[in-house]
């Protein structure tokens, strides 16, 4: 699945309705006679609206958001830059030239720094925040994947799916401290600050590696789902979500057990896969429907299903939990889909 691309489609424009993340109608734009978005078996209190589509480079593929900030980060894989998008106007304001094949990207907040992985150079591009320029550059392992950033140890995780590993980087100096053995083709990271725990999904063997930060030693390994590719951790709750695109599930795992609670069926082939932690909801993109399913953490059920783009295929996703507002990037349309979570 990795170098997956090329996907039909032009991009549809839906409007936005306000910028706290609250709708107060339903985006009328249809795409040859289909509503753009779709919802279904959600609570009468709750829908989720597309609010706003913006257009960012080619094939956008990884999806950061910064709370503090309100600033969005996208990754073009095809132009080799990332998009900085204004959360509040949803306008590009920057476009910052990387590595490339760049795919994943993660933020460090307090920090005010960027992280982007370059599958075709195997590094990761270090950015400033403040500046929008790539201050660093740090060689890692080959197809560097994922990247996650534990803000309060300043550390930054690296997936290599070509090696099997994990590259571990000193944020304050941008050097590799450690490459730590997982399992078969590593593709998502996350992390959990509060227990200093990561998780890796390991596409070629559908399994989880759990990772200790303090000793940089894998203490767990959980199957999933076929072919895993997303992580995602609620802190609140301790649970870990896993998409996995070969089964279309995603997985709920408890992490004081390390075992798999449950598993919901969502849109085929799922790759991204976040937590608004506040409503404990979880979103899951889709790689061939062109929507996104809405999961609810309390009970792991689908509660609504948001048609995105049927053109395009949906890849990363992340939530701004201020806002209760998702992006999702659509691959083959160039764009990032705003969801907003709406009441009724």
């Amino acid at each position: 699945m990795r170098g997956r691309g090329g996907v039909r489609g032009a991009a549809r424009f839906g409007r936005w309705l306000s910028a706290r993340g609250w709708c107060a109608a339903v985006v009328a734009v249809g795409v040859a006679g289909m509503p753009l978005v779709t919802a279904a078996h959600a609570p009468a209190a709750v829908r989720y609206r597309v609010t706003r589509t913006i257009y960012v480079g080619g094939e956008p593929y990884g999806v950061a958001v910064d709370p503090a900030s309100r600033t969005v980060y996208v990754t073009n894989r095809a132009d080799n830059t990332v998009s900085v998008i204004d959360a509040a106007t949803g306008t590009v304001t920057r476009t910052i030239p990387v590595g490339v094949g760049p795919m994943g990207v993660a933020v460090d907040p307090a920090a005010r720094t960027v992280y982007v992985t370059n599958t075709g150079g195997d590094t990761v591009s270090v950015i400033d925040a403040g500046t929008g320029t790539v201050t660093g550059t740090i060689p890692v392992g080959h197809f560097s994947d994922a990247v996650a950033a534990d803000p309060a140890t300043r550390t930054v995780y690296v997936t290599n799916n070509s090696d099997d590993t994990v590259s571990v980087i000193d944020a304050a100096t941008s050097t590799v401290t450690r490459t730590i053995p997982v399992g078969s083709h590593p593709a998502g990271v996350a992390v959990d600050p509060a227990t200093r725990t990561v998780y890796v999904a390991n596409e070629g063997d559908n399994t989880v590696s759990v990772i200790s930060a303090a000793t940089g030693t894998v203490t767990r390994t959980i199957p999933v789902g076929v072919f895993p590719y997303g992580v995602a951790v609620d802190p609140a709750t301790r649970t870990v979500y896993v998409s996995s695109y070969g089964s279309s599930t995603v997985s709920a795992i408890d992490e004081a057990t390390g075992t798999v609670n449950g598993a919901v069926s969502v849109g085929t082939e799922p790759y991204g896969v976040a937590v608004d932690p506040a409503a404990r909801t979880v979103y899951a993109s889709s790689y061939v429907d062109g929507i996104v399913s809405v999961i609810d953490g309390a009970t792991t059920t689908v509660t609504a299903t948001i048609r995105v783009d049927a053109n395009s295929s949906q890849l990363g996703v992340a939530v701004d939990p201020g806002t209760h507002t998702a992006y999702v990037a659509n691959l083959g349309a160039g764009t990032v889909s705003v969801i907003s979570r709406c009441r009724t």
